[in-house]
């Protein structure tokens, strides 16, 4: 039924996507959409960006809310302690692929994690705003270009997909070892 409101109906869809788990089919509608009515393509690819992030941001400042008092009660343990240090330091990366790939990641469960563990709402909200303006213009660019063939693009593609990520992981993993390693020359330099 939202569907057929085409970008509204995007959005909510977005927006519920993001915050509870629904099928995640927005990269074939958004897709679907440009190839049908192209004029409107760009503007579900808008409204998608708009109703995730504001999906995303409930779940996380739902997990922030909730999430401290977890945190207070299972903060002395070493597992918790050891996820607490990894996630700091690689957070962001791991909320910036999932939400800029269109093959099902965990995305929520480090959306969750970094509410709960206090991330930088600006810095949480910049990834996700990046990584959806790809992501779903890219959707949107598709449909407009392929037409109808879009979705079997997204769906003959997917492993392709899947190794993109796993390059531009690695890529950011090295940027960040890399920035840690010249933060370290200079303390102690």
């Amino acid at each position: 039924m939202l569907v057929a409101f085409g970008p509204l109906g995007i959005l909510v869809l977005a927006l519920l996507d993001s915050a509870i788990p629904v099928a995640g089919v927005f990269d074939v509608l958004i897709a679907v959409f440009a190839a049908q009515r192209p004029s409107i393509g760009w503007w579900c690819a808008v409204c998608a960006v708009i109703g995730s992030t504001a999906g995303n941001y409930v779940l996380f400042q739902t997990a922030r809310r909730g999430g401290r008092r977890f945190l207070n009660e299972s903060a002395g343990s070493p597992r918790s302690k050891k996820f607490r240090a990894w996630f700091e330091r690689y957070g962001l990366i791991t909320i910036f692929i999932p939400a800029l790939l269109p093959i099902p990641m965990p995305l929520k469960l480090f959306v969750i994690s970094a509410g709960a563990l206090g991330t930088s709402t600006r810095a949480f909200l910049i990834v996700v705003i990046l990584a959806r303006i790809v992501r779903y213009s890219g959707d949107a660019w598709l449909g407009v270009n392929l037409g109808k063939d879009s979705a079997g693009f997204l769906k003959a593609h997917a492993w392709d997909f899947l190794i993109a990520a796993v390059v531009l992981f690695v890529v950011l993993y090295g940027a960040v070892l890399l920035s840690e390693r010249w933060r370290n020359r200079g303390v102690t330099s």
